[in-house]
């Protein structure tokens, strides 16, 4: 029988060495890639085409439920098991929507990625975090409520995470292949259908609902402020102070 071929993706090398390390110790798997952020975890599950992707919800440039989305788009048989600093309530439900076999806390991973990846290995599913388990069985009943962002396209989601990290429009052009023009539509589009109008809000938006994770112990709204240059052109002006 073959090896069960893992890929791991999160952007911290240090989390890569510690998930290699547990991986390599368990007969039977062995990891095939690494990949440092969502369009490279894209790209390796592509090339690579691994069994199971190891991968973390809070990446850059691309974050893990997208690339999951992408990666399962191109390749369902595919398994998915994210690892994730918090347990909310919302990461779980999109992660269930994605098509993901598992979720763990990346604070459990040493004790729980080994059981997560042999439950799935099984063709069963391992939710770990006592949200998850609070809200994971209405899920499978298949009453699930949208998560807000659903009114956003795939597209926009991926323009508003690099906004949020504090791209410029010409830099998410340049990196999503799009026109400066198209960029500033779809920005805009964003802005009028979540009834945005600062850059501080559109980032509290992302944190909110994990299409960007905080890492710092600042507010969302204290990240946009140092995430993003006072100097982009392309950056709305706050609304007046009422």
């Amino acid at each position: 029988m073959s090896n069960l071929r893992i890929l791991i993706a999160d952007d911290h090398e240090i989390v890569r060495q510690g998930l290699r390390l547990l991986v390599a110790s368990h007969p039977g798997w062995e990891v095939c890639g690494e990949a440092v952020d969502g369009w490279d975890s894209v790209r390796k599950a592509r090339e690579l085409k691994p069994d199971l992707v190891a991968l973390d919800i809070g990446m850059p440039n691309l974050n893990g439920l997208e690339a999951a989305r992408e990666i399962l788009r191109e390749n369902p048989k595919i398994k998915v098991l994210f690892l994730t600093i918090y347990d909310t309530e919302q990461a779980v439900r999109t992660a269930v929507q994605v098509g993901a076999k598992g979720l763990i806390l990346k604070s459990d991973a040493a004790r729980e990625l080994v059981l997560a990846v042999e439950a799935i290995q099984k063709n069963l599913t391992y939710f770990s975090s006592q949200t998850g388990q609070a809200v994971l069985r209405p899920d499978l009943r298949g009453n699930r409520r949208s998560p807000e962002k659903d009114t956003l396209t795939r597209r926009e989601k991926q323009v508003i995470q690099l906004l949020a990290e504090g791209k410029s429009t010409k830099e998410v052009a340049a990196l999503l292949d799009l026109s400066v023009k198209t960029a500033e539509t779809h920005r805009s589009n964003i802005m009028s259908k979540l009834g945005l109008h600062s850059v501080s809000e559109l980032v509290l938006y992302a944190v909110r609902n994990n299409i960007v994770q905080a890492f710092s112990t600042s507010s969302p709204t204290e990240s946009a402020a140092a995430s993003v240059s006072p100097d982009d052109p392309n950056s709305p002006p706050d609304p007046p102070a009422m």
